[in-house]
């Protein structure tokens, strides 16, 4: 028989494998099975990465703050709750918690405020266009700054010989140099006002965006109504506003419960501990004490206070949609 080229078993006939089924994912598993292993595949390296580097780094956790004589010593025995239960009985524990507890509420409660100030002072018609541009740049500065940076530039500000102490002197607001950052009584507040310093461009980022998006009608009506300036800001802007503010205060609090590099950096938790949070007492029980379970212990707790505010934050969300 005379082969042509054209003829469709001519390939066939001349090379008898090509009519064998391609080995493959296809070939040997189902069509059904192998329809849905692409998407998994896409997703593989992500959830390997977060086994990895999340879920089992907390799993160990988990087992060492139900353990004693972990990492340090070559045979560990299981102790149930007792390290939960001797950290929360350890007094700096309970200090570190308190000292946590001021240190967000007043930065939370702080930087919405100066936020939303800042926010409403861009957002005011009786302003150019380029001086603006020019505030939203010096307002914006303090988060362009690493932790490390702002640390340094804080502790020269405060220190007795700072200018912060040169002006208050100046003023006549204090009689000597204070160190801010070394004395119990001023320690606290010091390390507030520089969290707040750092973080309320964030707030003031997002609540501008916000008043952006108000509707110009709205203030316009209430002007007709003979609305003053104060009832249209609590009766307009606050309730516009609203879903964004409870959504940035929620991760705000998440964010200043776990603030470490900025108080490790300016005082250390110190001094007498009156700056102590949880993170840094954690890191002290692991790194300065070597007592890994109960820096175990104390990270579950922290995790366990986090997931409660990312409830409510994943709820907030929920209910915007």
């Amino acid at each position: 028989m005379k082969v042509t080229p054209n003829d469709p078993g001519s390939a066939a006939q001349l090379n008898p494998t090509l009519t064998r089924p391609i080995s493959g994912s296809r070939g040997i598993l189902p069509p059904r099975i192998a329809r849905k292993l692409p998407p998994y595949a896409f997703i593989a390296p992500t959830v390997i990465l977060i086994v990895v580097l999340m879920i089992v780094p907390i799993l160990m956790v988990i087992t060492y703050s139900v353990m004693d004589n972990v990492v340090v010593q070559p045979s560990s025995q299981f102790a149930g709750l007792h390290n939960y239960v001797q950290v929360l009985t350890d007094p700096d524990f309970q200090a570190a918690l308190r000292n946590t507890l001021v240190f967000i509420v007043a930065s939370t409660a702080i930087h919405l405020v100066i936020g939303l100030t800042f926010a409403i002072l861009l957002n005011t018609p009786m302003l150019g266009a380029a001086t603006k541009a020019f505030f939203r740049v010096i307002y914006i500065l303090p988060w362009l700054f690493t932790v490390a940076v702002i640390a340094v530039l804080w502790r020269l500000l405060l220190s007795p010989y700072g200018v912060a102490n040169y002006l208050l002197t100046s003023l006549g607001l204090v009689r000597s140099g204070v160190d801010w950052l070394a004395s119990p009584t001023t320690a606290l507040g010091a390390v507030v006002v520089i969290n707040i310093w750092a973080g309320y461009p964030f707030f003031m980022i997002s609540l501008l965006a916000g008043l952006q998006a108000v509707p110009s009608e709205l203030y316009e009506a209430a002007k007709v109504d003979g609305a003053s300036a104060l009832q249209r800001f609590w009766n307009i802007t606050l309730p516009q506003l609203r879903p964004i503010i409870v959504s940035m205060a929620v991760l705000d609090l998440i964010w200043t419960s776990q603030q470490f590099a900025l108080i490790w950096m300016t005082t250390g938790g110190g001094p007498l501990n009156v700056t102590e949070v949880l993170s840094t007492f954690t890191y002290k029980q692991a790194f300065s004490n070597y007592e890994f379970s109960t820096a175990s212990a104390s990270a579950v707790i922290v995790l366990f206070l986090s997931m409660i505010l990312g409830y409510f934050y994943v709820r907030q969300q929920r209910a915007q949609d």
